[in-house]
């Protein structure tokens, strides 16, 4: 079987799960105080790229561009991607970039990757940015096909295309499934639902040897990785970091967090007359409904 290489660009994001989000005097995020964690997006990004693995036999490089800490967001892609080398793209020169500028840098750091790149893939978008442009745009500067909204994809590995289904979801009518074909190499934006299955012996058999293997490089991380500043990246100055940002960022505001308005109670389920009140309380919601 031909050899198959993925890429995978991800991000380091905050945890807004964690409810400690930490905001600047000027409504900015305060990240030195806010704990990180690769994007949910970019996990299934991983995900999209070991099914690959498992499939395949492909081999899986991921990278990201941001500060010296972003070497957790690689710690935990390759502990789902079963990836063989981490990137990191961190250099002050590159404080301050849009999403264009980003995309520079994530165009000049897949070129330094170990085989030419068949297949990159990314999250839908960023959960701290929102904006959906930074996967569209690195596949524009690299010249690949792009594929957004991906929710299943297959390889013909004999003819080097890809299959891939999108959902297409437009406002006023039903989500509609496209089906489209595509010659290597092609950048997928996966869609949040996208879910691998693994429906043969040998499939899942492969996919606990590289679960394993996964497990053992992630704990050893470090030793994967691999440091690049903007002059390793050979990028121009001018395209990187806040030069190379057209975007102007009029204000930022803090969104104010919404006051709990829902009490919940907790019910003994051995309790007669506590079940006798909550079947009392479903029947006044329901407005005396019967229901069959």
């Amino acid at each position: 079987m031909p050899d198959l290489n993925i890429a995978v660009i991800v991000k380091l994001e905050p945890d807004f799960s964690e409810g400690n989000v930490s905001y600047n005097a000027d409504g900015t995020l305060n990240r030195a105080e806010t704990k990180s964690i690769l994007g949910p997006h970019s996990a299934v990004a991983c995900q999209a790229a070991f099914y690959a693995r498992v499939k395949f036999g492909a081999k899986i490089s991921v990278g990201t561009m941001g500060p010296p800490n972003a070497d957790i967001a690689l710690a935990q892609a390759q502990l789902i991607s079963d990836a063989e080398e981490l990137h990191l793209y961190s250099d002050r020169q590159f404080a301050g970039a849009d999403t264009l500028a980003t995309a520079e840098v994530l165009r000049a750091g897949v070129a330094k990757m170990n085989g030419k790149m068949d297949i990159v893939f990314s999250g839908h978008r960023a959960s701290d940015g929102e904006t959906g442009q930074t996967g569209p745009q690195t596949a524009w500067k690299l010249g690949f096909t792009f594929l957004g909204h991906v929710i299943d994809y297959d390889i013909d590995m004999e003819r080097r295309v890809v299959r891939a289904t999108r959902l297409i979801s437009l406002q006023g009518v039903y989500d509609v499934m496209e089906e489209v074909e595509a010659p290597l190499p092609v950048f997928i934006a996966i869609d949040p639902s996208y879910k691998p299955f693994f429906n043969t012996v040998s499939q899942r058999l492969a996919l606990q040897k590289y679960q394993q293997e996964a497990k053992h490089r992630s704990a050893d991380f470090k030793r994967y990785i691999k440091i690049f500043n903007a002059q390793q990246l050979e990028v121009d100055p001018k395209k990187v970091g806040l030069p190379g940002s057209p975007t102007i960022v009029y204000k930022v505001e803090k969104i104010p967090r919404a006051k709990a308005s829902r009490k919940a109670e907790v019910i003994d389920g051995t309790n007669r007359d506590q079940l006798q009140r909550v079947a009392a309380k479903i029947y006044e919601v329901l407005g005396g409904m019967i229901i069959k």
